[in-house]
C-alpha cells in the first residue's frame, strides 16, 4: 500500500531538490522533487498553510458538489484504461485518485504540485483510502512552468483549481501542450470568472459572507481572502479559450458548471 518510488523521465536540472529555510522538508514517499519558480514562493506557502483543512473546507463550502465537478473534469479529459496521465497542481489528490480508477493498474498517474505539504496530505490519503489501482500514482513536487517530462509523454492532463494560481498562465499552457500527445486533451477546472453580473455578485457575496467567515474559524482568514482577488484576476471562459488557441492547442472550449460559479476548459492538442 502507499505510494511507489519509481524513476520517471526527468531532466537532470529538473530533478535537483529545492533548499528550504530551517532544514530539509520531508517529502512524501515515492515523490520526486523538482525546482519551483521563485515567483510562486508566496502562493506555495499559502497552499501549504491551508493543506491540513483543505479537503474539509471544500466539502463544507461546496456542499460536496466539488466532487461532481471533479468527476466531470476527469471524464472530459478522455483518460482511459492503460493511459499515462498527469494531474497538474494536484493538491491533495482528488483528481489523481479519480484518474487512477480510469486508467487502472495498466496505466500511470503523475500528481504534480508545488506544495510539499499538499503532497504529504495526498500521500496520506493514498494510504488511508487504498485501492489496488492507487499503486499507479506517483507524487512529484514540481513547477507547472517547467514540467520534468519529455515531449508528448501524456495521454491526458487535468488541472483542478490550479491554473488560476499560476504566475504565468500562457507558459503553463504551453508546457501542458508540450507534454501532451497529439490529439490528447487537457481538462482544466476552476472557479468561473462570469460575465454575468448576477453570477459574479453571488460569487462575491458567498466568498465574503460564507467562505471567509468559515475559514476564519480555522485561523485562515487572510488565506481565503486571497480567493476573491485571484478570481478577479483570472480569465473569462472566452479568454481561456483564446489562451488555449494561442498556446497551440487545436481547439479550446469552456463550459460553465454549478450555475456558472465554476467552469471547465477542454483543450485538444
Amino acid at each position: 500500500m502507499g505510494t511507489l518510488a519509481a524513476a520517471i523521465p526527468v531532466t537532470a536540472a529538473a530533478t535537483a531538490a529545492s533548499g528550504h529555510a530551517g532544514g530539509r522538508r520531508r517529502r512524501p514517499r515515492g515523490s520526486v522533487a523538482v525546482r519551483c519558480s521563485s515567483a510562486a514562493d508566496e502562493r506555495q506557502a499559502l497552499f501549504s498553510r491551508i493543506a491540513p483543512v483543505y479537503d474539509h473546507l471544500n466539502d463544507v463550502l461546496s456542499l460536496g458538489q466539488h466532487r461532481t465537478w471533479k468527476r466531470i473534469c476527469v471524464s472530459w479529459s478522455m483518460a482511459k484504461r492503460g493511459d499515462r496521465v498527469l494531474d497538474l497542481c494536484c493538491g491533495s489528490g482528488d483528481l489523481a485518485f479519480l484518474l487512477s480508477q480510469k486508467v487502472g493498474l495498466d496505466g500511470e498517474v503523475m500528481g504534480v504540485d508545488f506544495s510539499g505539504q499538499q503532497l504529504q496530505t495526498a500521500a496520506s490519503r493514498q494510504d488511508q483510502r487504498w485501492k489496488a489501482c492507487y499503486k499507479n500514482i506517483k507524487w512529484i513536487e514540481g513547477d507547472a512552468l517547467d514540467l520534468p517530462f519529455t515531449d508528448r509523454y501524456f495521454d491526458a492532463v487535468t488541472v483542478g483549481y490550479g491554473l488560476r494560481n499560476v504566475v504565468d498562465r500562457p507558459k503553463a499552457m504551453r508546457e501542458i501542450l508540450r507534454v501532451l500527445k497529439p490529439g490528447s486533451r487537457a481538462s482544466v477546472l476552476d472557479f468561473n470568472k462570469s460575465s454575468s453580473f448576477f453570477t459574479a455578485s453571488l460569487q462575491s457575496w458567498a466568498i465574503d459572507n460564507v467562505v471567509v467567515p468559515l475559514a476564519s474559524s480555522y485561523g485562515l482568514t487572510e488565506e481565503y481572502k486571497y480567493l476573491k482577488s485571484s478570481i478577479s484576476h483570472y480569465l473569462t471562459g472566452e479568454e481561456l479559450e483564446k489562451l488555449a488557441k494561442e498556446a497551440g492547442f487545436s481547439s479550446g472550449k469552456h463550459y460553465e458548471l454549478g450555475g456558472g460559479l465554476m467552469g471547465n476548459l477542454v483543450a485538444t492538442r
